[in-house]
């Protein structure tokens, strides 16, 4: 049966995978980041994933406001990386998961969300610079992947409620699934930010660590509120939390926190970290 190990939530900003790519991590502008994912090093030496889940959110390689689906999964056999703009180098494709994607698939329509399957996707820096930082310097990915891209570009947007309900029916089909892998969650994106219109820079700590507080022991109370209303709070482009929510439904009722990590470069975008275990994975490790 397979086993969900646990999940990483992670900004994934494109300055990220610039700082990577000049190797600049341990300057003073940006060490207070990375280094909090020396946790997550440590905890993946141990845990030996290998497939990870990606809620994340497309930014025009794949969907554009044309056509822009709520929510779509991956069910290719190769998922190859693309600069969409920001001239990030290219990185090594991701091997795809296609007999689990398609379970995924077909529980979530059984639990009656209309979604798109992709069967040919490119991914971006939302699902590359999360891998890059989880799994620094390789050449080849060690874990295949199934991205879940969640709308949160093209109104109308899905609710904080009903990603969490995705991401509950996906933890739901990966416990059902008979095979023996060892499933890692990620939810990239945020915190707060908005790059544009009169708010641009504008980031709310306190929200922020709001959500930090409540995404472990009750995530559904980051879910009483609208999409717009966490625009409100977390700028336009700091409604990328849902992709965590989503991502944090899909571990399960109980999660032990390991490991968080808070930090506003001198950017317009709040950057954290954090470590979940799920609660069987705590219990083993402990034993």
């Amino acid at each position: 049966m397979a086993q969900i190990l646990g999940g990483i939530f992670t900004s994934h900003v494109p300055g990220i995978g610039g700082a990577i790519a000049k190797g600049v991590q341990q300057d003073p502008y940006w060490s207070p980041f990375f280094d909090g994912f020396k946790p997550v090093h440590n905890w993946l030496k141990t845990a030996k994933p290998d497939v990870a889940v990606v809620f994340y959110n497309d930014h025009g390689l794949n969907f554009f406001l044309d056509k822009m689906p709520t929510f779509a999964v991956g069910a290719a056999d190769t998922y190859r990386n693309a600069d969409e703009g920001w001239g990030l180098p290219v990185q090594n494709s991701f091997k795809g998961d296609t007999a689990l994607s398609w379970h995924i698939i077909e529980g979530l329509v059984a639990d009656e969300f209309d979604i798109t399957t992709c069967q040919s996707m490119l991914v971006d820096h939302a699902v590359v610079v999360p891998c890059q930082l989880a799994w620094p310097g390789g050449v080849d990915w060690p874990v295949r992947i199934i991205p879940i891209a969640i709308n949160t570009v093209q109104f109308p947007l899905p609710s904080p409620k009903r990603c969490l309900a995705l991401g509950r029916a996906v933890g739901k089909a990966l416990r059902s699934w008979q095979g023996d892998e060892r499933i890692v969650v990620f939810g990239t994106g945020g915190l707060s930010h908005q790059l544009d219109g009169e708010r641009a820079g504008f980031i709310n700590q306190k929200y922020d660590r709001f959500c930090m507080d409540k995404l472990g022991p009750d995530v559904d109370a980051l879910t009483t509120i609208s999409a717009l209303d966490v625009i409100e709070e977390a700028g336009s482009q700091g409604v990328e939390i849902v992709n965590w929510i989503a991502a944090r439904g899909a571990l399960g009722d109980t999660v032990h926190e390991l490991s968080r990590n808070y930090h506003i470069p001198i950017s317009n975008t709040a950057a954290a970290t954090m470590l979940f275990a799920t609660e069987n994975e705590a219990l083993e490790q402990a034993a």
